[in-house]
């Protein structure tokens, strides 16, 4: 399959009182490869150094981290059109810019990003361990054109075009020379066909604003929707597709980091979500990251279709897809 070159474009809006929804085409499958779902390392570790600066409402940029804890959130996300045709897009870079080049390279994506095989590098949000491993991408291809939500910090901005903020611990010596796709809040942003970005704008903790997520539409089974974090939360998220996408009725598949207890026990909240997850009717849930293995637990008990994964190289554990392993939606 022949790579595509990216054009991000908002879709047209449904008319004004109207209940049509925005049309994005359709595509024939998605294959997901986790190259990295351990964000970090040490649950404990992180919360500290999440106290000493000061709690959750600090600037992540502002704050002092162990750097030996960072890891890294990253998938590459393999999408065939219905000519045939493969988009490839990386979605965000990892923490430890060391740890990411050695997933990088386990995963075989090193040699594409080399090759120019990925047509976009996106940012689904700012948070550390999702953003500040750019220079292993970077290394790569310093111009690979980078889709990011349109509410990034001037930090945010600064990092990208090369910058140390030393007490942070977060470094990038190489600039970023390729386009940038800044996708305002609430816009259907197209990508390809069958293929859109959307930006949820909302306060995430550490002082980030705004995260956005992908939209799949499978012609043969329906929409799959990939996040890295869903700080939005998923019934926002999951709503989004139901209301203003073209074939949202059919909600298919599930994939990403879903935010619903990454730092251990589930509290009633997190329960509550876990059974609303239950209402959407995904047929294929392939869930990691920040989701949560109590969370995911509690899901396989209620019988929810979730792909498992191998619990190999480096991942938090085999309830759910981790590092090295792959899931394929229609095809």
């Amino acid at each position: 399959m022949e790579p595509l070159r990216p054009a991000s474009t908002p879709c047209p809006p449904a008319p004004c009182g109207t209940s049509a929804r925005t049309d994005i085409g359709t595509c024939r499958s998605v294959r997901i490869t986790c190259i990295s779902e351990t964000g970090w390392r040490d649950n404990g570790v992180l919360l500290a150094d999440i106290e000493a600066g000061g709690g959750v409402h600090s600037n992540q940029w502002e704050m002092a981290w162990h750097a030996d804890n960072g890891a890294g959130s990253s998938s590459l996300i393999e999408i065939e059109l219905t000519d045939g045709r493969c988009f490839r897009i990386l979605l965000d870079a990892g923490w430890n810019p060391d740890y990411m080049s050695e997933r990088l390279a386990a995963t075989g994506v090193d040699r594409m990003l080399e090759d120019g095989g990925i047509d976009l590098l996106m940012i689904s949000h700012e948070h550390l361990d999702h953003l500040w491993g750019l220079e292993a991408v970077l290394r790569l291809r310093p111009d690979i054109p980078i889709a990011l939500p349109a509410t990034l910090s001037a930090e945010g901005e600064a990092f990208l075009r090369g910058a140390d903020h030393r007490r942070a611990g977060a470094r990038n010596r190489i600039a970023h020379t390729g386009p940038l796709l800044r996708h305002a809040p609430g816009a259907v942003h197209h990508l390809a066909d069958g293929v859109a970005a959307v930006t949820f704008d909302l306060p995430i903790m550490l002082g980030i604003r705004g995260e956005q997520s992908l939209y799949v539409n499978l012609a043969q089974h329906g929409i799959v929707c990939i996040t890295g974090c869903c700080h939005q939360t998923l019934p926002r998220f999951a709503d989004f597709a139901r209301d203003h996408l073209a074939g949202g009725e059919r909600l298919h598949g599930l994939y990403g980091g879903l935010h619903i207890a990454p730092f251990g026990p589930l509290s009633e909240e997190a329960r509550a979500t876990v059974r609303q997850l239950g209402d959407y009717g995904f047929r294929k849930v392939a869930c990691n990251h920040c989701t949560g293995a109590q969370a995911v637990g509690l899901m396989l008990e209620l019988g929810y279709p979730v792909v498992r994964g191998s619990g190999r190289c480096g991942s938090q554990s085999d309830l759910f897809i981790g590092n090295g392993d792959q899931v394929v939606f229609g095809g």
